[in-house]
């Protein structure tokens, strides 16, 4: 079952991918003959994609924007903010455990105590900083190798985990794109004839 799970998320992050490329009009990501990594490289198109957007959006938003949610939720929806501080908390763990390897420091729980833009920027870069770390030295020979989800999620692959978390950033990256509209603005993904 949980192969199959890992297999799902590696294929919709893949069509995510291909999809968000053809709306950008960019060339697919297709694996060169001389790449030797056609696997990791092909996965990691949707990692970029959603990374562009997220800071795009991070940088969209108003600063007195940041602490928005629409109304009429319940109190547990996030705001701006906190989706912003959810994705810096969760870049670092899924990305360190893709390597079994502990987050670098930072502000524990960045969602819940980061309130300022700028502050929520950097805890953002932060986590994809540690995430480009770690794509930077995942190959097709290690791609397989056995890592832990967190969260209890039990055991993965490096992979797995990496496609996994780019799958999550596309989730929120959805929240956000309603926040925008909802503040009138046009999201990253759909500015410039995407």
């Amino acid at each position: 079952m949980r192969r199959a799970m890992i297999v799902l998320a590696v294929t919709a992050l893949t069509t995510t991918g291909v999809i968000a490329q053809q709306r950008s009009g960019a060339p697919p990501p297709a694996a060169k003959a001389a790449d030797p990594n056609p696997l990791t490289t092909s996965t990691k198109f949707g990692y970029e994609t959603f990374k562009g957007f997220l800071t795009k959006a991070a940088e969209q938003m108003k600063d007195t924007d940041y602490g928005f949610k629409p109304a009429g939720v319940a109190a547990e929806v996030r705001t701006f903010g906190q989706i912003i501080g959810h994705l810096a908390d969760s870049n670092l763990g899924l990305c360190s455990a893709a390597t079994s390897t502990a987050p670098p420091g930072t502000p524990k729980d960045v969602e819940k105590t980061v309130k300022t833009k700028a502050e929520l920027q950097k805890a953002l870069a932060a986590g994809f900083a540690q995430c480009d770390k770690i794509w930077a030295a995942t190959t097709d020979a290690n791609a397989a190798t056995a890592a832990e989800m967190p969260f209890g999620l039990g055991p993965s692959t490096r992979l797995a985990i990496l496609a996994f978390n780019s799958a999550h950033n596309g989730e929120h990256y959805g929240n956000i794109v309603t926040y925008m509209r909802a503040k009138g603005l046009v999201p990253p993904s759909t500015a410039a004839g995407r």
